[in-house]
């Protein structure tokens, strides 16, 4: 499976970030990676059955950067663990465990559109997991 989404990885914890063209995912992997988390991939992400992600060969190791260009980055595959969608806002102050599906797993969603603390939180969420 082939999405249009960008995903990193922190120690071996991958975040896949879905959302329309425009809607920042590329910034937020770049955040992220600011941060300490290794590319995935950019634009493109192969997802196999296990939740394993990848870039494709042709784009792997580059990420957009909007005003910049394309950026070489260190990267590396990595079994995905969250999802976060930018194309949606989340309308609770404390919400609920959410899921996406990916390759009929359940995937633990987190609505991150207009945020701007998203990254530091996504990053706490891959190395502490989340409160139920």
């Amino acid at each position: 499976m082939i999405l249009h989404a960008s995903a990193v990885a922190w120690q071996g914890r991958g975040v896949l970030i879905l959302g329309p063209s425009g809607s920042g995912k590329s910034m937020l992997a770049l955040e992220l990676m600011g941060l300490g988390a290794v590319l995935i991939a950019d634009d493109r992400t192969e997802i196999d059955p296990d939740l394993t992600a990848r870039a494709p060969t042709a784009i792997a190791g580059l990420i957009e950067a909007r005003g910049v260009g394309l950026l070489r980055a260190d990267h590396a595959p990595a079994r995905l663990v969250l999802a976060v969608d930018l194309g949606r806002p989340e309308p609770e102050r404390l919400p609920q465990i959410r899921h996406t599906l990916v390759h009929d797993m359940r995937l633990p969603l987190v609505l991150g559109q207009g945020q701007g603390h998203l990254a530091c939180a996504i990053l706490q969420y891959l190395k502490g997991g989340r409160q139920a």
